[in-house]
């Protein structure tokens, strides 16, 4: 899949902004504050349906602005579409495809991303729901169906959270609050479909984790993937571990650990129970990467975890690569884990790479380079084609 074109407006900093991108490497080099990660990110939303660098849509928009545009044409061989997305400051965005309206939760049908950026870090250092986004965002990208999946656990959380909120205000405990087990029975339908295909990705990930990890570190240091769930007792977003060992059906694990900690949820008006409280935990050596794992591990794990996915998508996708974007991530990286990750990566069909410094970015990812100075976009290839042009017609006169 080739991103040919990306259209913005009033994204970010953007009023308006038109960039042409190339087959194979692309680079856009501006100075940190001038919008190139911008550009990154609205390339990201289509495939993901979100951003890298906030949880809500609004910081998109540019101020002032109640909603903003972002419109695409990709290439699937010799076939051509246009994606667009208007986000909306307020209310349900909305998705067009070919001109035609669409619900957003197809467009990761078309835009297949997998970004490579200095926020990675925290998947591995961070809090839970780093890891958790993580996941998430490449299912929707696997298996598109399942944006609406997350989405509406997301709306029965919220509603049954709420009901445990008010319950707890009005002095209501056990059996007294009946409604709990309609919204019990919805969220244990779409919280095991989320587990167990999020424990599907961690599995298929796990050969070509291990393979990127020891291509970029130049090391086996026998990475792992597995999921701490909350249904098997204990709290993986407060670093408890699972009480118990226990096998069964996912559904029946989540009903019964719901019923286990009801009065744990009364009292603290939250449920703590469900994919929204798992951590997918990440090892080498056989010790969690988190606390354990120098900067330079986790930063090979955190380059393993992407490289794995885009590797994942390639395999199973009929539409081909998917876009590689590296942001900003060459100046965190030393010489050595640069080339190697630039080798890794130059291959595929299309690769789009920001940087403040272009002298960070390994020559062979130097093709198609953009500067981007204060929201304004400079196309050295068409400035070059311009000049091309210039000179032919300057000779015909001749």
């Amino acid at each position: 899949m080739i991103v040919e074109h990306l259209s913005l407006v009033d994204f970010r900093n953007y009023a308006t902004a038109e960039l042409a991108l190339h087959r194979g490497p692309n680079v856009l080099v501006g100075r940190n504050g001038q919008g190139k990660t911008n550009l990154a990110e609205a390339v990201v939303f289509l495939a993901t349906l979100g951003s890298h660098r906030v949880s809500s849509d609004a910081p998109m928009v540019r101020d002032g602005q109640e909603f903003a545009i972002i419109r695409a044409r990709l290439s699937h061989g010799e076939r051509k579409v246009l994606t667009e997305v208007q986000l909306n400051r307020q209310g349900s965005n909305k998705a067009r495809i070919n001109g035609s309206p669409s619900k957003t939760s197809e467009l990761p049908r078309y835009a297949h991303v997998v970004l490579f950026a200095p926020e990675d870090l925290q998947i591995v250092r961070g809090d839970p729901s780093s890891r958790r986004r993580f996941a998430d965002q490449l299912l929707i990208q696997r298996t598109p169906r399942l944006s609406a999946v997350l989405a509406d656990y997301d709306r029965v959380l919220k509603q049954r959270t709420a009901l445990l909120k008010s319950a707890r205000a009005r002095g209501i405990r056990g059996d007294a609050l009946s409604t709990l087990d309609v919204w019990d029975d919805k969220l244990v339908a779409l919280g095991s479909e989320i587990i167990a295909a999020r424990q599907r990705l961690a599995s298929d990930l796990q050969q070509p984790v291990a393979d990127a990890y020891a291509s970029i570190a130049g090391a086996d240091h026998r990475p792992q993937l597995e999921w701490a769930l909350s249904v098997r007792g204990g709290d993986p977003e407060e670093g408890e571990a699972a009480t118990v060992e226990t096998t069964g059906d996912i559904a029946e694990l989540f009903r019964a650990s719901l019923l286990a900690k009801r009065t744990q949820e009364l009292d603290r008006g939250l449920t703590l129970t469900g994919p929204h409280r798992d951590d997918l935990v990440l090892r080498v050596r056989g010790l969690p990467v988190k606390g354990y794992a120098s900067h330079g591990e986790s930063w090979s794990v955190a380059l393993a975890l992407r490289l794995a996915s885009a590797e994942l998508l390639r395999s199973e996708s009929p539409a081909g690569d998917p876009v590689l974007i590296l942001d900003d991530v060459f100046a965190e990286l030393d010489a050595d884990r640069r080339q190697r990750l630039a080798a890794l990566t130059a291959d595929y069909e299309q690769v789009v790479v920001t940087a403040a410094v272009e002298e960070d970015i390994p020559e062979v990812l130097h093709a198609h380079v953009v500067r981007i100075t204060a929201g304004t976009i400079s196309d050295e290839r068409a400035v070059d084609d311009e000049r091309v042009v210039s000179e032919e017609g300057n000779g015909d006169d001749d």
